[in-house]
């Protein structure tokens, strides 16, 4: 399939080099600062259990020019969400309209707007649970586990897409889905204000516990709405605040999938939030309060967390810090 990866960035780059691998003719869209080194170096992708792939930049279209959309086939589209409007209008003068668009992105807002803005495509919501870093140029490095979930429909796309080296699920109820990587994703935040390593917040119970704060706000707000999410991980959605609350050794033992995570990664919002990069916290707190105020519920953690962001202070903090209006050390 001819595939353009339309914002190509950490993820994009490390799913568009795994689909180059297995044979798919793969444009990379992008800004010359992430192409550049590419063509270089070529494109190297790397994982926390081993995976080592390098594709030579002979085998990939890397272009900063929307003009390479013309000839998707299917289009996946990985901008942050307040880059959506801006591609989505890119594919409407661009790709035919039989070409299916996959959001592959955070939060719940971008699939909205490709919808929107597309009323003609086969437009599907996706969701990515890992954590991809860069870690030398033109090298990403996918720090932690899951599998790829993408709405269902007609062309069986999981498997046209999927592979031994990247697994694709369909799922009917791709809401639901997205609403449960929403709630593991509000701890974006925090792992950006605690200046802490995934693991090592982790395994600060009251890192954790600042976490099953927020995302019993979130429950309470999606319960009001009658909105159900599924579960990304292991456990039921609504058991996972319980879990993350335990003390850290039995937490530990109960949760060890939820903990195989590279030791150096960080979340995207941490490295955007420590180079004062905008952020994506609109999509994620500031979906859960935008939602609140709609059905009434206060979300006052989640709203603290989000100020905190974009007042865009560097400095690690400690959880009291984040909960307090007057922080203190």
């Amino acid at each position: 399939m001819k595939i353009v990866i339309a914002g190509a960035g950490s993820i994009g780059c490390y799913c568009g080099g795994l689909l180059a691998e297995v044979g798919h003719e793969v444009a990379l869209l992008g800004r010359a600062r992430v192409l550049d080194p590419i063509r270089q170096h070529g494109l190297t992708v790397t994982d926390y259990s081993g995976l080592y792939r390098h594709i030579s930049p002979k085998d990939l279209t890397l272009t900063e020019d929307a003009v390479c959309l013309q000839s998707a086939e299917i289009v996946i589209v990985t901008v942050k969400t307040g880059a959506t409007a801006e591609m989505a209008s890119l594919i409407v003068q661009n790709v035919a309209d039989h070409a299916p668009i996959l959001s592959w992105q955070n939060g719940m807002e971008s699939s909205r707007i490709l919808r929107r803005e597309l009323p003609d495509h086969d437009v599907r919501a996706g969701m990515v649970p890992f954590n991809v870093v860069p870690v030398d140029p033109a090298t990403y490095h996918r720090a932690s586990s899951g599998e790829i979930i993408i709405q269902s429909g007609p062309g069986e796309l999981g498997k046209l897409l999927g592979s031994e080296l990247q697994q694709i699920i369909e799922s009917n109820d791709i809401e639901a889905v997205q609403w449960g990587k929403l709630l593991i994703n509000l701890n974006n935040a925090l792992n950006a204000l605690s200046g802490l390593t995934l693991r090592e917040q982790l395994l600060s119970r009251q890192w954790r516990r600042l976490l099953a704060d927020q995302m019993v706000e979130a429950l309470t707000v999606l319960k009001a709405s009658g909105i159900k999410a599924a579960s990304t991980t292991p456990l039921p959605v609504w058991v996972t605040p319980y879990i993350l609350r335990l003390p850290t050794p039995v937490f530990s033992r109960i949760a060890a999938r939820m903990l195989t995570i590279d030791p150096t990664a960080r979340t995207s919002m941490a490295h955007d939030f420590t180079a004062s990069r905008s952020t994506e916290i609109d999509s994620l707190q500031g979906e859960v309060i935008r939602l609140g105020e709609k059905v009434g519920v206060s979300t006052p953690i989640c709203q603290r967390v989000a100020d905190l962001i974009k007042k865009g202070n560097c400095e690690p903090m400690n959880p009291d810090q984040v909960v307090r209006d007057d922080p203190v050390v």
